[in-house]
């Protein structure tokens, strides 16, 4: 039998050859076999097989060949529409595509990309199928796999909002249209490839430049609300769904954080640094591919304008010095926390969104400590939670994101140790684990916080190669 592959056609007997080499040291592998893989990339192999000689601890080479390419192999799922690739990515155990995840979750193959020309036109695919999710609902964080559906997700049945077909749930989060931004940018300077960046694509970014430049507020509420009856007070937004009132300052306000829990305070700043460095990014595709110049000053105009605002109303006194707030209303009140999701505040360096040196070190101490109400120390390890899953609750995802934003040798090494165990035998990382009993944690199946582990140690190969060796 022959499988397509970024090389050409190759029997399934290479498929398990390469396979048996990336996973020389990787006893019992967690990967599905090869024929049952959603997706295979010669590269992604090779690149499994290359850095796993260059780790000494066979437990860490285990983790990494099972997560790495664990979104390729369970979660995308490629096709045409109208003739050019359509790829859905869902997030792992929740049958949708959440416009955040689907982003991250693609981003450590870019730089794969260029040499298989297969999974170049699968990230293709993804990022053309954001395109016609935006221009379905900027508003909405997640989107079935048949966008012609009319059901959403079953918990998003009875939410009050503007619910249309092929939404799976209608959370604004400003990060739902960053994200595909920065993976928009990343795909154009890894591959080269501008097809992706045709009328539609153009069509799309304006209109998530538009949905921006309302959510600052400054014409009144907008046409957004969304409200859900729950127990849990992170489940809807308050005052008719509108969320609580802002200072119309130049910031952009969110319904939904990163981990879609509703936000206290609507200008949710690590979102706004997101979204300038975000805007930025488009904004040189729409200049120099697009020839977009309106649509390109209008996005840098923006990028502009919310920089200037978070300076003056984005920066928290503490103690210990200043610090980025996490949420602020634009009035004066602050809430001073982060959450694992990102964009964090902890993971402003890895956006490329950290414009200030000193001023994200003081935040790091702070979200890193028990100062910050959702970082919790405890027998299995330490590291920040947040209100999606509850108290003493730890994300991977936050170890992952303090030693991909660490040049501490020691940090790094602490991190690997809490992220080895956290993944109690099981092969792979989870959304969150019991800060004093890693056998305790939630979905054992969540391709980002896989994937991203991938990243980190891939990473660490290249350019701290020393810390894997030992």
């Amino acid at each position: 039998m022959l499988r397509m592959t970024g090389s050409g056609w190759v029997g399934l007997g290479l498929w398990s050859a390469l396979a048996d080499a990336a996973n020389a040291a990787a006893i019992d592998s967690k990967r599905p076999k090869v024929a049952d893989r959603k997706f295979n990339s010669i590269a992604v192999e090779q690149y499994l097989a290359q850095t796993s000689k260059t780790i000494g601890d066979p437990e860490l080479a285990w983790l990494f060949n099972n997560c790495y390419p664990n979104t390729l192999d369970t979660t995308v799922q490629p096709g045409q529409f109208e003739g050019k690739p359509d790829t859905t990515v869902i997030t792992g155990d929740i049958a949708a595509m959440w416009m955040r995840d689907s982003s991250a979750q693609v981003w450590p193959y870019l730089p794969l990309a260029g040499r298989d020309p297969a999974l170049r036109e699968l990230l293709e695919g993804v990022l053309r199928r954001q395109v016609r999710s935006i221009l379905i609902d900027p508003y909405a964080n997640a989107f079935m796999t048949d966008l012609n559906a009319t059901t959403p997700l079953p918990w998003s049945v009875k939410d009050k909002t503007e619910m249309k077909p092929g939404v799976g749930e209608r959370k604004w989060e400003i990060d739902s249209l960053c994200y595909p931004m920065r993976l928009a940018y990343g795909y154009w300077k890894q591959t080269g490839d501008t097809r992706p960046f045709d009328g539609p694509w153009a069509q799309a970014m304006k209109l998530a430049v538009a949905t921006m430049r309302v959510q600052q507020r400054k014409h009144g509420l907008g046409p957004y609300r969304f409200q859900r009856s729950s127990t849990a007070a992170t489940e809807t937004l308050p005052s008719d769904g509108f969320g609580n009132p802002v200072n119309p300052v130049g910031l952009i306000a969110s319904g939904f954080r990163p981990s879609d829990d509703a936000c206290t305070f609507p200008f949710l700043v690590p979102s706004n640094l997101f979204a300038v460095t975000s805007l930025r990014q488009m904004a040189s595709i729409a200049h120099e591919v697009v020839k977009g110049d309106a649509l390109a000053n209008e996005a840098e105009s923006l990028a502009a304008e919310v920089a200037t605002a978070l300076r003056q109303y984005a920066v928290a006194p503490t103690v210990q010095g200043t610090i980025w707030a996490y949420e602020v209303d634009g009035f004066g009140s602050q809430l001073l926390m982060d959450d694992a999701n990102v964009p964090s505040l902890l993971g402003l360096p890895y956006l490329a969104s950290s414009p200030d040196t000193a001023l994200y070190a003081r935040t790091r101490q702070f979200v890193w400590s028990e100062r910050n109400p959702w970082f919790f120390r405890g027998d299995a390890g330490e590291g920040i939670g947040g209100p999606h899953v509850g108290r003493d609750m730890i994300w991977p995802m936050s170890l992952i994101i303090f030693a991909l934003t660490s040049d501490s040798d020691a940090e790094i090494v602490k991190a690997l140790r809490i992220l080895k165990a956290s993944s109690a035998d099981s092969g792979f990382m989870h959304e969150s684990f019991s800060k004093d009993d890693a056998t305790h944690f939630t979905r054992p199946w969540f391709a980002w916080a896989n994937t991203l582990f991938g990243e980190l140690v891939g990473g660490l190969a290249s350019r701290k190669p020393a810390l894997l060796r030992a």
